[in-house]
């Protein structure tokens, strides 16, 4: 006998959804939607789980992380219900139930342990420089090794084993159910490796890889959204410069480098990094589109913190080219407190990995339709 979990609506509802137990159930989401298919409801299906609250069906759905929110189902929506926010908020409720550490979860529902924590690495930037003697050598040099030992940490230890969560709740745990509920085709059809993979071939993960590459870094699906053209091209051109100025400033070293090319790559990167989180940021402040109307803390340190980076890589580079960084170290410690705090708490525990799930749900996603054809 199917349950109703009343205790979900109130958890979601920390997570930004507020007015979802409003849909009545008119279909309306799903007939604007442009990404609705026969196999796929947008948003409908997700709703209707979370009315009921059904924990297990929507942390083994994929559903939440192929919508790129557009703002369609939002606007149309005769019972102000907001589908599109509780999109976003089932996305935020599942980067909490990926992560082990808990943290996620705590951020997302509580601003002042945010605030706690970037007080805190604050604290211990200034702390370490103090330690140093405010030594701008030393200190440069070591902000550079933090960085690399910073990704490769926060990537081991944190998000590795929730992308491995993440492929638990949607692959293998639904592959166990269905193996349960019916042993004889389970083993018909799942022997060995490929049950240890959730039934699905290990030749079918290798050549669908392509699938995680392209959307990482193209976001290719967001161009199915209606009248989402501008707003992806801003994406492509943010996750490009992104993951560039990342490559520069921490395998380049592009603050001690004197190749020319070197330095004029990252003036570029880090000034296309505020230029396009400048607009996003804008318009959030404006709230001119159906995405910026119910901006969370969470959205708000995105976005500020990814163009402060931009700002004060720029202004870093700009002092040391000017000799001036020693005498203005302020700005190099500035600088390193907001790549610390978003090494540390932004990326593992906040809205940046949207962008990493989303990837790997899309090629998760491609994995489940690739087997059962």
């Amino acid at each position: 006998m199917s349950r109703i979990n009343p205790k979900f609506g109130k958890e979601l509802k920390k997570y930004g959804a507020t007015e979802f137990n409003s849909c009545y159930n008119c279909g309306t989401c799903t007939a604007v939607c442009s990404l609705s298919t026969g196999d796929d409801s947008f948003p409908r299906s997700m709703v209707r789980l979370s009315e009921t609250g059904k924990e297990d069906e929507i942390a083994a759905s994929l559903k939440p992380w192929l919508c790129y929110y557009c703002g369609e189902c939002s606007s149309n929506c005769p019972q102000t219900a907001n589908p599109g926010e509780l999109m976003m908020s089932l996305r935020r409720w599942l980067t909490a139930k990926y992560d082990w550490t808990g943290l996620s979860g705590l951020m997302y529902k509580s601003l002042p342990a945010t605030i706690i924590a970037m007080v805190l690495i604050f604290a211990g930037v200034i702390g370490y420089a103090a330690s140093e003697g405010f030594d701008a050598e030393k200190v440069m040099h070591i902000g550079h090794y933090f960085e690399m030992f910073a990704i490769a940490g926060v990537f081991g230890v944190i998000l590795l084993p929730n992308l491995f969560r993440m492929w638990y709740f949607a692959i293998l745990k639904p592959s166990r159910k269905r193996i349960a509920e019916k042993p004889e085709s389970g083993a018909k059809h799942s022997p060995g490796l490929t049950n240890l993979l959730g039934g699905i071939p290990l030749r079918i993960y290798m050549t669908s890889l392509g699938e995680f590459f392209l959307h990482m870094f193209t976001q290719k699906r967001a161009l199915g959204c209606d009248d989402n053209q501008k707003r992806w091209f801003e994406h492509f051109i943010l996750v490009i410069g992104y993951l560039t100025l990342l490559f520069t400033t921490v395998f380049l070293d592009w603050f001690s480098s004197e190749n020319l090319f070197v330095i004029i790559l990252g003036y570029l990167v880090s000034a296309i990094v505020f230029i396009v989180t400048f607009d996003f940021v804008s318009g959030r402040i404006k709230k001119s589109k159906e995405v910026s109307k119910h901006s969370r803390p969470s959205d708000w340190f995105f976005v500020i913190w990814l163009f402060l980076m931009g700002v004060t890589a720029f202004l870093v580079r700009l002092f040391i080219d000017f000799n001036i960084i020693e005498s203005n170290f302020w700005l190099y410690l500035f600088h390193l407190t907001i790549l610390a705090q978003w090494a540390l708490i932004i990326v593992p525990f906040g809205k940046w990995t949207h962008f990493l799930y989303r990837s790997f749900a899309m090629y998760f996603d491609k994995l489940q339709k690739s087997a059962n054809k």
